[in-house]
């Protein structure tokens, strides 16, 4: 390695086979964030929904006194969907800036394959369907509550 490549690279990467498993488990530990991120998302935005839901049923009920402030339980609702939604935004944006990183020409090396794959986002990793799918049901949710649909 020359002076020049080695002022212009962050680190030294030797391609051992501790180093190649230390690449695979941080990508798996990706993977697991991830995961983590889109099951409290869902609980954020089923919390959501299920809230406006509730208090409007509730609403609805013979015998139940009208509630003093009837838009609270809808705005908590948008804001629990709201955070479901933006939360998983900004986690996936994270992961694939991470892994992209994590691909990069200093590391190809590590990951035991000549190139990255080229694969489409949703091939990529079941995952990314998942979070996706998510992202659209979360949408239709904030909707649904925003309009007044259900």
């Amino acid at each position: 390695m020359n002076i020049n490549e080695e002022q212009t690279s962050r680190f030294v990467v030797r391609t051992t086979s501790d180093s190649h498993f230390a690449w695979i488990r941080t990508r798996l530990s990706l993977e697991r964030t991830l995961m983590s991120w889109v099951r409290t998302s869902v609980a954020l935005i089923g919390f959501g929904f299920t809230i406006v839901q509730f208090f409007q049923r509730l609403h609805e009920m013979a015998g139940v006194a009208s509630a003093v402030r009837p838009q609270a339980p809808r705005h908590l609702g948008l804001a629990l969907i709201g955070a479901g939604l933006l939360s998983l935004t900004v986690s996936t944006w994270q992961y694939r800036q991470v892994v992209h990183y994590l691909w990069s020409r200093e590391f190809k090396p590590l990951a035991g394959l000549e190139s990255r794959p080229k694969e489409r986002l949703f091939m990529q990793v079941p995952l990314m369907a998942v979070t996706v799918s998510v992202i659209v049901i979360g949408l239709f949710a904030f909707g649904a509550v925003l309009l007044r649909v259900v």
